[in-house]
């Protein structure tokens, strides 16, 4: 069984089609090691406890003939911003704790329909705000590779998850670096699609105009697997793309097997300078772009002035449009009802219930937007911020017509220390200075491990942007860069993470 978690999707699938494994026994061997692990780790939120039965239900489908999609049968994780009717959805908050939706979210039900088996719901920061998974309701996810470090954040969650080997899929969003940034720190893949390129239908809204769906996996390939399946147009997001894409996993196979990286021209933005970001970090990031040169791709400096405003304009047009979607949870129409003794208005009950039900970082958004958007303020703050996301997606534009794609670390650090930077909002928000360009401007981006940081030995991934719709570029040269340093490597770099308390070693004996 433990060699069944340590398969990627794509290799697990494989084995479920040709009868060696069957989606039960699959389904199985990750719930256990849920229960083995997560007790340190704490990625899940909620395990389905209905999750062998529909794997059972795979299998009888499979054993009668029946012509299953290629993921059939593979466990997936899913990001708790994601509502689903078996399963409570809480966004990592209390105001929603016990909450059963009516509905499935697009992707949910995508995934379902493709015969993956949902096995569980994931930790996140409260309503996906924040950089760390400290910010939960339900307490801080833990990095499988250092128990006392953050995964990443608002989607640490998924991404532990992914990384401890107790999910070979999950679902995130990304709405400034959510599913990248936590890649990054944990050795895992996240892709943040181009806008509109995967339904946002049934995630549950932080900030409309930036919020993105997208896969968290140990490999670019699955990535790609998992976003054939869950995009695509949706009538029920008035966002939603109406064209056809290609196969995202036809491009990652093409990027492993082919010569994809000569003649490629690879930007690296000026204003980025190595000085802000650990050794590590930038170490790794300069080794990996020299792999790719030494295939022939090509360096190229860009000119980018005015992604150092990004931070800024992010956290004017998050809180403002997070103001306005999380006036919803009022106490009148579902979630926690807070009534203060004595009797009370709905005013006094609506107040009485925000405050017991948001968190401290959710109120500091919540004010924070509300005052951007006030009469006398609107041009001043939020609509100054727009104009500077408009000049930088005509930055964006700019380097395009130069280069094929931007590479730039994906954070400037490794994973800091659980309580290092709970206190200092500024730091924390600063940690996505790389990621954010991309949701403001629409754009897709992947990240992928890099290798391990020389100073502190934790995982380093090097991030990719490229224009709009061009998402299967992305998974092109992910996965040429992945073959590369996994060969580089003698096997993938999750391989080389510390084992965990309860986790068995080769031997058998436990740690």
């Amino acid at each position: 069984m433990s060699d069944i978690i340590r398969l990627s999707a794509a290799d697990l699938a494989a084995k479920l089609r040709a009868g060696e494994v069957s989606a039960v026994e699959a389904t199985r061997a990750h719930l256990d090691r849920i229960s083995a692990v997560d007790g340190d780790v704490h990625a899940f939120l909620h395990v389905n406890e209905h999750a062998e039965r529909y794997a059972a239900d795979i299998d009888q489908r499979r054993s009668a003939g029946e012509e299953l999609p290629e993921l059939a049968g593979v466990p997936l994780a899913v990001k708790d911003v994601l509502v689903t009717t078996d399963m409570p959805s809480t966004s990592g908050s209390k105001i929603l704790e016990g909450y059963m939706s009516p509905y499935d979210a697009t992707v949910v039900a995508r995934a379902r329909a493709a015969g993956l088996i949902a096995i569980g719901k994931t930790n996140m920061d409260e309503f996906a705000m924040g950089s760390s998974t400290e910010h939960s309701a339900y307490g801080p996810t833990h990095n499988p590779w250092d128990l006392d470090r953050i995964p990443g954040g608002s989607g640490g969650g998924s991404a532990a998850a992914v990384a401890a080997f107790e999910a070979p899929l999950a679902l995130g969003s990304d709405t400034g670096g959510s599913i990248r940034q936590p890649a990054h720190v944990t050795g895992t893949v996240g892709m943040k699609p181009t806008y509109g390129a995967v339904s946002r239908y049934g995630a549950i809204a932080l900030a409309s105009s930036l919020d993105q769906v997208g896969p968290v996996t140990r490999t670019v390939l699955d990535s790609a697997l998992l976003q054939d399946i869950i995009g695509g147009h949706d009538a029920n997001d008035a966002t939603s793309l109406s064209e056809q894409w290609p196969s995202f996993a036809a491009a990652a196979r093409e990027g492993a097997r082919g010569d994809v990286l000569k003649g490629l021209k690879i930007g690296v933005i000026t204003e980025l300078p190595d000085s802000g970001f650990q050794p590590g970090v930038a170490e790794s990031f300069r080794a990996a772009l020299a792999t790719m040169e030494a295939q022939g791709a090509e360096i190229v400096e860009i000119s980018a002035p005015h992604f150092e405003y990004g931070v800024a304009a992010y956290y004017l047009i998050l809180p403002a449009e997070a103001s306005s979607n999380l006036a919803k949870f009022d106490s009148v129409r579902f979630g926690l009802r807070v009534t203060p003794d004595g009797g009370a208005t709905v005013e006094d009950v609506m107040a009485a219930t925000r405050e017991a039900g948001f968190g401290e970082e959710v109120k500091r958004r919540i004010i924070l937007g509300t005052y951007a958007l006030s009469a006398g303020y609107y041009d001043a703050y939020y609509g100054s911020a727009q104009k500077v996301r408009t000049l930088i997606q005509r930055d964006f534009d700019n380097a395009f017509e130069k280069v094929d794609v931007i590479a730039t670390p994906a954070a400037p650090t490794t994973a800091f220390k659980l309580g290092e930077r709970i206190g200092d909002p500024l730091q924390m928000y600063l940690n996505d200075v790389t990621t954010i360009p991309a949701n403001l401007a629409g754009v897709p981006g992947i990240t992928l491990p890099s290798g391990l940081a020389s100073d502190d030995g934790l995982p380093v991934g090097i991030q990719f942007l490229a224009p709009a719709r061009e998402d299967a570029r992305l998974y092109r040269v992910g996965a040429a860069l992945e073959t590369l340093l996994v060969d580089q490597w003698g096997g993938p770099l999750l391989e080389r993470a510390p084992r965990l308390p309860g986790e068995t070693t080769h031997e058998g004996e436990a740690r």
